[in-house]
């Protein structure tokens, strides 16, 4: 089988194809506009396997989009390519807009084009995937039961809003055109190779370094975490399992305030590297809520667990040791992004863009 991979360089992308090329025998051809958070090293062993071809290429472009369905001939889709650090669509929601909505409907459109001239075995056989977000559903309070499939949409967010109209999007061409579309939303992924703008690594990096640990508000927002090559298995599933026309919500179960995460991580890195100065917990700032922060999210994901056969396997303390330990034995990687991050800032200050995204 050949799927073709967006976004297959950025973090959740690159561990969808990590997790192809080590368990299956399907080629991947991976489509990348390689942006400020893609890195050709996160594909690890598939950077230079035979059954993995890197397409430096702008979904939005749809030119470069039909060549690529025409030279490669996909039987699968898996969407992945996506702007999704929240604080970057409060600051400039147009790169979101563009690439989340405008790069959603091109894919859907040339994959229509080309769905349509297939033979009817491959027709049948066809699926595109869109892979999305919780934050689609909007927030949730304290008690509130976490979201599943049915729950309304939303958004709160520029960032939120591009991906449910993404999401719309792809079942308007299911319903109306008979695309075999499947769509799945999934709570907050962490684990290795995740740029350092992120929570957890943003947390892990700047308490490894003695600065600063931003947190927002009262530290009391709460998110459901999944381990991010626990997801990779569970999209998986869900592109070669799952019915068209359906949504598949996929977590972990395993919901934490902000301030336990970091907690936590302070925890994981005095326990491997203790700080002569004290617990990392002194260096906690509470700073200014971010515009129209949601308070929780959290999905049910019973549907999709039985209707795939699966469910994490990583319990959270044990996705986050693996984490912490792979960004301690990676500095190779996220020095040269924290340097150019930090560059004119002393020690404690961070900037604007390097605020956490949760």
């Amino acid at each position: 089988m050949r799927l073709l991979i967006t976004g297959g360089c950025g973090f959740i992308g690159s561990a969808v194809i990590r997790h192809v090329i080590r368990t299956t025998g399907h080629a991947v051809i991976n489509v990348d506009k390689m942006t400020y958070a893609a890195s050709e090293e996160a594909l690890e062993e598939a950077r230079g396997h035979a059954r993995h071809t890197l397409v430096q290429a702008d979904i939005a472009d749809h030119a470069a989009m039909r060549q690529v369905f025409a030279t490669h001939q996909p039987d699968l889709v898996m969407h992945l390519a996506a702007e999704t650090h929240v604080d970057r669509s409060i600051d400039g929601p147009g790169p979101f807009i563009q690439s989340n909505v405008v790069g959603t409907y091109t894919l859907l459109d040339v994959a229509l084009e080309y769905w349509r001239a297939l033979p009817a075995e491959r027709q049948a056989a066809f699926r595109f995937h869109h892979i999305s977000t919780d934050e689609v559903f909007g927030a949730l309070g304290k008690t509130d039961p976490p979201f599943n499939e049915d729950t309304p949409y939303d958004p709160r967010s520029p960032y939120s809003a591009s991906k449910a109209a993404s999401d719309h999007l792809v079942r308007a061409w299911h319903h109306t055109y008979g695309l075999p579309t499947i769509v799945s939303n999934t709570v907050n992924n962490y684990g290795p190779w995740q740029f350092p703008e992120k929570l957890i690594p943003l947390v892990t990096l700047n308490a490894l370094e003695g600065r600063t640990l931003p947190v927002y508000g009262d530290g009391s927002n709460m998110r459901d975490w999944l381990f991010v090559d626990d997801h990779a298995a569970a999209l998986l599933a869900v592109a070669t399992r799952g019915q068209p026309g359906a949504t598949y919500g996929i977590g972990a179960r395993q919901p934490r305030t902000n301030l336990q995460v970091v907690h936590a991580i302070c925890a994981a890195l005095d326990a491997r590297m203790p700080d002569p100065a004290g617990p990392r917990t002194r260096l906690i700032s509470f700073v200014t809520d971010r515009p129209g922060h949601d308070f929780r999210y959290e999905i049910d994901p019973a549907r999709a667990e039985a209707a795939l056969d699966w469910t994490a396997p990583n319990d959270f303390d044990t996705g986050l040791a693996r984490t912490v330990d792979w960004y301690l034995a990676n500095r190779a990687w996220w020095e040269p992004i924290r340097a150019a991050r930090y560059a004119g800032q002393r020690l404690g200050q961070a900037p604007a863009a390097a605020r956490s995204a949760a």
